[in-house]
């Protein structure tokens, strides 16, 4: 995983399918928790073409790391079969998502 410190607020992941995913999540919250101020975080998710329900849950914790930080997590450019997870599932409706990097990238700096 390619993680880009944007600036100390904003980091972007670039993540790829498992196995890494999974690790590349967990080292993304671990480096998130330690740093200061803590990051809002795009998770880039244009490479990545099938999710299962621990990358699910590593996201969930990465979302909650997000609100707990007052920082925001952003997924970015989800491919058709990924965001059909995020339907199914219902989690649409929780994660904040981004047609791609560079509109999530602009939507956070305005906000910075």
């Amino acid at each position: 995983m390619a993680i880009q410190e944007w600036s100390d607020r904003i980091w972007i992941a670039q993540l790829n399918n498992e196995p890494a995913l999974s690790e590349d999540l967990t080292q993304l919250k671990d480096r998130a928790e330690s740093a200061h101020p803590e990051p809002s975080l795009i998770l880039d998710l244009s490479a990545v073409t099938q999710l299962n329900s621990t990358n699910l849950s590593q996201m969930l914790r990465l979302r909650k790391y997000a609100v707990d930080h007052d920082a925001r997590l952003v997924l970015a450019g989800p491919s058709d079969s990924v965001w059909a997870v995020f339907l199914t599932t219902g989690l649409d409706k929780v994660f904040e998502f981004t047609t791609d990097l560079a509109t999530g990238l602009a939507g956070l700096q305005i906000e910075m």
